[in-house]
Parts: C-alpha cells; structure tokens; sequence
C-alpha cells in the first residue's frame, strides 16, 4: 500500500505556495481594506425602525403582511452584499414595529433601501433570455404591439422614447423602462447582468405605465415586459392549494377584483396561443420577476389557478408574495439612529487573544509530544490560520461577509479540528514504523489509512456546519459559517502542505538517523530501525533447503 513511485512532493508545495501567494496579493492588495468587516457587535452600525401601516383606513395588519415584509427587506439587504444583518419584528398587528440593523452601511443609504413599499403588479411578457450582459431573443416588438389592438395600453402611449439605462448604483436591482422598446431599451436591457446578487434582490420601485427590462429573482433569466395589466391590489386572495382531483404537484389559486377579473379575461384570450414566451405573464414585485406562468386558455371568471413543478413551500411562499401585493402595508421610519457596538473593542481582543493562547498552547504540546514533527504541525497551523485570515478579508470584500463573535469562536473551535488531524497521521505512521516499515514508507503507508478518517472527521464538521447555517438566523449562522471555511482549509493544509512536508523530511538522512528529537526515535517507538526490516536475499525452496548448510569446496560432480 506504498504511494505512488510518482509523487512528488515538492510540486505539491509549490502548487500550495502559489495559492497562498495570490490570495495574499488579493487580501493585502494596496488601496484596499486589509482587515475582515466587523459585525454588528463589534462595529455597530444603523438601525432604522420602521412602523408597518395598512394601506386602507381601519385594515388590520396581519402577520403574514410582517413577515412577508422582514422576507423583502431581508433580501434588499442582502442584495447589497451586507452579511449579518437583523430584520425582527417587535409587536404584532397594527402595533408591530419592524427593527432592521445593518452594519456598517451609513444612514441615508439604509433608509433609502428599506423604506421603500413593495409594489406588485402583472406584466405581459415580449421577451425572454440569458441572465448575461447581451441580447434578448423577441418577435418582431413593433408588429407585436400593432397586434395587440388599441386597447392595448401600451400601444397608445406617447411619452418619450428614451430609456433609463441600468444604473451602477447597488442600492436596489437595476432596471430598465421606456415608453416604447427601442432601440436604447433593448440596449440598455442587453446591458443588464442578471448574475449579481443585487439584480435579484429587488428594492427598485418600477412604473407600471411603461416597458421594463428586469432579472428574476432567481438570476436565471431576464425579461423584457409590456407594461401592467394588472396591479396588486386587484388580488383579493391567494391560496397555496393541491388540485382538487388529486393528481399533480402543489398550485396557486387566484382570486381578483371586478377590475382586475375584466383585464385578465381580455389579456388572457389576447395572448394565450401566441407562442412561447409572448403567452406568458410576469409577476412582478419590487422590481423583479417572481414567477412566469403561461396562459393555456382565457380565463373569464376572475379566478385563475398558476400551475408548475412547486413544491409546498415554493406553493406558499408565492401566495404570500401576492397576498401582499393584494393588500401591501406602506413603511414610516419612526427612528433611524447609529448603534454603537454591543459588544466592543474589548470583547473583540479577549476573542482573539483566547484563539491566540489556544493556538500556542496546541503548538508546544504538539512540538513537545511530537518533537520535528511537531515543528511541522505548528507551521501547519499558522498557515491554516494565515488563510483564514485573508479568506475573512476577501469574503468580507466580495460578498459583504462580517466576522462576529460567534464566527471568532468558529473559527476558534476549529484549531481543535486542524490539531485533531496532526494527530491522526502522526499516530499513523509511527504505528507503520512499529510495524517494521522504514520511515519513508512508513510517511507514505500511515497517510494512505490516515486520510479515510481525516476525511470522514472534516466532512462530519462541515455538515454539521452546513445544516447549522441553513436552519438558523443571525449569529449562529456566523458560526456555522466560520466553522466550515476553516474545515475546508484544515483539509487544503493536511492534503496540500502536513502531507507533502513530511514526506520532505521523511527522505532526510536526519530523520532517517532517528534521533531522539526527530520525534520517531526508534527506541522511543518500541523499534529495532527506522531502515525497516531486512528481508531474506535468498529465494525459492532449493535456497530454503541449504540454509544454514556448511559450504561445500568447488569441484566436479
């Protein structure tokens, strides 16, 4: 079970080596932050409070309308990249305050994304494409509007043809609108990238009187749409349901006003043999498209059923997205304030003084115990924590990841883990070398049976850490996400750095000698060598027969 004639280590570190240089290069760059974004316990930042009320005198708010309000003022807030932020609602009903902390984002900025109110409306759609920078594939826009009668909204418009272009700004998804689809519209639409995470966020109020180019909130696609032919508010219900007969997967049935049920019956028996996309209509909220159905038949009744391959909760969470359309709540900010930190500087240098002594403390046991080899698990470990230092910043720098408390003591936690592995492989092979192996094929041996349950112990950490960042909120999922970035770089150091320098050291005539600081003395281990036993030169049952037989003088037989 000896490894491959072929390894070789020296490459292995090299490859190391030049990771570990660019991501230096791409932390530490000149003109840039070099150091991780704080959260809100160590930095502070804004706080706005924001007082839900009905849009109709004398409505109650429900909590569905809260919570489908934290969801969209959640998803604003992480489409500017900020990580850690709280949403929570304090109350309930028409008393309920909704308190959103952001860190680090200055107060105009917040305000300005959050206390904008949802808007929900139906668009036709003309177009559909990749969720790349480039073209949209269409009919023929100019005859598909002459088509459309004049009672078409959009065909009577008469305002400017000018588009407004993307804006660059990531307050809110970017979009696009025109009075009619020319040629800056479509260029502007061209220009739209559905593949950042701020174009699906949402957060841009659109005009319902004209065009719009806009993502969906998925990033896989984006669609030119015609102007509105149905708002929010002409939804008086929405209800997750499964088909009556039984057969099939989970529906949305929709219930619209006298206005609304007018307009769906005359766009539905306008478009719905018209070929894909244009017998499609986008649900649009805060400027996004939510969902795509295509019309299979006009719908006179006012009630209309949005079938596909949901799942229950994809089924309610889209009857809560028209639910409040149907009935949105406008946001007031009652207070809009700079937090200070809850925690502080101090806490922020205990934390980091604790990983600090933890981390020292760990190297001179294993550099005690283990002696060179120790030497070699203590720089294994600096360089573990080298990479998850400038991976904080990098994180920190592209996607807006802050570094709490709680992700220190992640990050903390998984000293143990990196240490844990050390162990592994260092136990290994000195049970190869008990074994009568030499030392160098003890390295090679003790990693091959050593790195099964290196493997099997990381991937147990990080799917615990994984399962904990998807079902939690807040903190905790700062936690769960420190613990299984530094899982993943103790797997990159133990296969990428411990493993090809002990291999390194192995082929030393030092450590060949097995002195009593090379950490596998062979005294020490129980060890006649570290050469490995010598096997027997002779061979086959004829040598076996004279064994041990007094040499014969030369002569004729």
């Amino acid at each position: 079970m000896a490894a491959p004639a072929h390894y070789r280590p020296g490459r292995v570190l090299g490859a190391l080596a030049i990771f570990v240089v660019a991501l230096t290069v791409w932390a530490m760059f000149p003109g840039t932050d070099h150091a991780p974004q704080l959260g809100l316990d160590l930095r502070g930042g804004t706080q706005v409070i924001l007082a839900p009320e009905p849009i109709r005198e004398g409505d109650q708010i429900t909590d569905q309308q809260l919570e489908q309000s934290v969801e969209i003022i959640r998803a604003r807030v992480n489409g500017i990249g900020v990580a850690e932020a709280d949403v929570s609602v304090q109350g309930s009903g028409n008393d309920a305050v909704i308190v959103v902390s952001v860190p680090g984002v200055t107060q105009d900025r917040i305000v300005d994304l959050v206390g904008r109110t949802a808007l929900l409306d139906f668009r036709a759609v003309q177009g559909i494409g990749a969720p790349e920078p480039g073209g949209v594939e269409t009919d023929d826009t100019d005859k598909g509007k002459k088509n459309k009668g004049k009672k078409d909204k959009a065909n009577k418009t008469t305002k400017s043809a000018s588009a407004t272009p993307p804006s660059q700004d990531r307050q809110g998804t970017q979009i696009v609108q025109a009075a009619e689809p020319n040629e800056t519209f479509l260029k502007g639409v061209a220009a739209l990238n559905c593949t950042t995470p701020e174009n699906q966020a949402g957060g841009t109020a659109d005009d319902p009187e004209l065009w719009l180019g806009t993502c969906d909130r998925d990033g896989a696609a984006k669609y030119i749409l015609q102007p509105a032919f149905i708002r929010g508010t002409n939804v008086t219900s929405a209800q997750a349901e499964l088909p009556q007969q039984g057969a099939g997967g989970w529906l949305v049935t929709l219930n619209f006003d006298s206005e609304g049920a007018a307009k769906l019956a005359e766009i539905s028996k306008a478009i719905y043999q018209k070929p894909s996309p244009q017998n499609q209509f986008a649900i649009v909220l805060d400027g996004v498209v939510v969902s795509a159905p295509s019309f299979r038949e006009p719908i006179p009744g006012g009630t209309a059923q949005i079938e596909g391959n949901f799942s229950a909760q994809e089924a309610k969470d889209l009857a809560n997205v028209l639910n409040y359309g149907a009935l949105p709540v406008t946001l007031e900010n009652q207070a809009v304030e700079s937090i200070s930190p809850t925690l502080g500087s101090d806490q922020l240098q205990k934390g980091l003084l604790a990983g600090a002594l933890g981390l020292v403390l760990v190297a001179l046991y294993l550099l005690f115990y283990y002696r060179a080899l120790g030497v070699v698990a203590g720089v294994s470990l600096l360089v573990a924590g080298w990479i998850t230092y400038a991976s904080f910043v990098v994180l920190g720098r592209s996607i807006g990841y802050t570094l709490t408390l709680a992700g220190i003591a992640g990050a903390i936690v998984a000293i143990g883990i990196t240490a844990d592995s050390f162990v592994v492989y260092f136990e290994r092979l000195r049970d190869e070398i008990r074994m009568g192996k030499s030392l160098r094929r003890a390295a090679d041996d003790g990693w091959i049976r050593a790195r099964r349950t290196l493997l099997a112990a990381d991937f147990v950490s990080f799917l615990a850490a994984a399962v904990l960042y998807w079902l939690s909120v807040g903190n905790v999922r700062g936690f769960a996400f420190a613990l299984g970035l530094t899982t993943l770089v103790d797997v990159l150091v133990a296969f990428w750095f411990t493993r090809p320098l002990v291999s390194v050291m192995a082929r030393s005539k030092w450590m060949q000698r097995g002195s009593s600081l090379s950490g596998v003395s062979p005294s020490r281990l129980g060890a006649e060598t570290l050469a490995g036993r010598q096997r027997p030169t002779t061979r086959g049952s004829k040598a076996k027969a004279h064994a041990g037989r007094p040499s014969e003088p030369a002569g004729e037989v």
